[in-house]
């Protein structure tokens, strides 16, 4: 999908389109409705604090402005650019109603995300170009929104594609069309070669695809070990035997939150255990809508010096209620250093499994935790 969350903001506020607009902050303000029933919205020059770009229209990425980008990063580069706030339960909605639409066309699916899917085409009938048109054509029917699709031989090259021509478009090659399409391409547009990847290979003098298709063998597994490096020679050449996965198991999940002041875990105890129940209440509800159970607890610490904590702890018996996750989480709070301020603190649930019909909820939240006793 072309910038899902931005784009479906555009469904509700047409007149927004062709400006720059950037979703996420943590404080960004709805906009407020005028007397003349026009619409005053907020503009990233006023925004203060902490957060990050969700995501932002391809009007403010011409200036800059990306996803996960810092929001005081993002303002001095866009300060005109309008601020709005995210709104998951509209995106999900969305997601869903594009999900259903390919599906309909092409059912052999595997989920990315809330914006992205890879489909298998190998058993549905038409060409790739006309199968592609109307995968486009229901996603609009469906959503109202566009999305960039390409046909390929396989999922790497059908994610490198489906990134060369947005927004909203349409792109087919094959093996032939690699050396042409896919070697000009800088390495680091190959999913799975990260920051630390891009910079390894460009000190060795490889800073695109082609480059790195020219690479002996040896060389790389001199520098990044012989299954990276085996990795790396395969989808330099376009190679990617990985199936079309129509159902996985998550393996955890979380919930955290970074603040908009450092909290020290004395003088601001009230709000750390507030804002830790509500990541066990958020944690809980995941896991009651995935209708999983947990076997391990954990929490997620990021002091004022930005160093990052974890500690877990798993059960006798799996669990997926508010209490029993918060009562664990709090065991582990009780090993963690409490003697800085925070700027991070998260909940995470791993080990997963099944929820089981007579699995129940345990009862309230009556116990002591580091943040509640003033004597820590």
């Amino acid at each position: 999908m072309d910038a899902f969350f931005a784009s479906v903001e555009l469904l509700r506020y047409p007149e927004l389109r062709g400006q720059p607009v950037v979703v996420g902050g943590r404080r960004a303000p709805a906009p407020v409705v005028r007397a003349d029933g026009t619409r005053e919205f907020a503009r990233l020059r006023d925004y203060a604090g902490r957060g990050v770009v969700t995501t932002s229209t391809y009007e403010a990425r011409a200036l800059g402005v990306f996803s996960a980008m810092g929001m005081m990063k993002a303002a001095r580069l866009a300060p005109e650019a309008v601020l709005l706030p995210a709104d998951f339960e509209a995106y999900r909605y969305y997601s869903g109603r594009f999900k259903t639409a390919v599906m309909a066309i092409a059912p052999c699916m595997e989920n990315r995300g809330i914006d992205e899917v890879y489909l298998d085409l190998t058993e549905v009938k038409g060409g790739s170009v006309a199968l592609a048109w109307r995968l486009k054509q229901a996603v609009f029917e469906a959503t109202g929104l566009s999305c960039s699709i390409a046909v390929a031989p396989n999922k790497l090259l059908a994610k490198i594609g489906s990134e060369l021509d947005k927004p909203d478009g349409l792109t087919v090659f094959g093996m032939a069309d690699v050396p042409t399409r896919i070697w000009p391409l800088a390495a680091g547009k190959v999913n799975g070669i990260g920051p630390k990847a891009v910079a390894k290979l460009a000190a060795l003098g490889i800073e695109t695809i082609g480059d790195l298709a020219q690479a002996e063998r040896a060389l790389l597994r001199a520098h990044f070990g012989v299954s990276y490096a085996s990795w790396l020679y395969d989808v330099a050449r376009g190679i990617d035997e990985r199936p079309v996965v129509t159902a996985s198991e998550p393996k955890s999940i979380s919930r955290e939150t970074t603040f908009e002041r450092d909290l020290h875990p004395r003088a601001d105890r009230a709000a750390l255990s507030a804002i830790f129940t509500a990541l066990c209440e958020r944690v809980a509800d995941d896991l009651r809508r995935k209708d999983y159970v947990s076997r391990t607890i954990g929490i997620k610490l990021r002091y004022d010096d930005f160093r990052t904590l974890t500690r877990d702890i798993t059960l006798s018996e799996a669990a997926g209620d508010v209490a029993s996750i918060r009562r664990a989480a709090g065991e582990c709070l009780k090993r963690a250093p409490l003697d800085r301020r925070l700027r991070l603190l998260g909940v995470r649930c791993s080990g997963l499994v099944a929820r089981n019909a007579d699995t129940g909820e345990a009862g309230g939240l009556q116990w002591t935790l580091p943040f509640d006793d003033p004597t820590r």
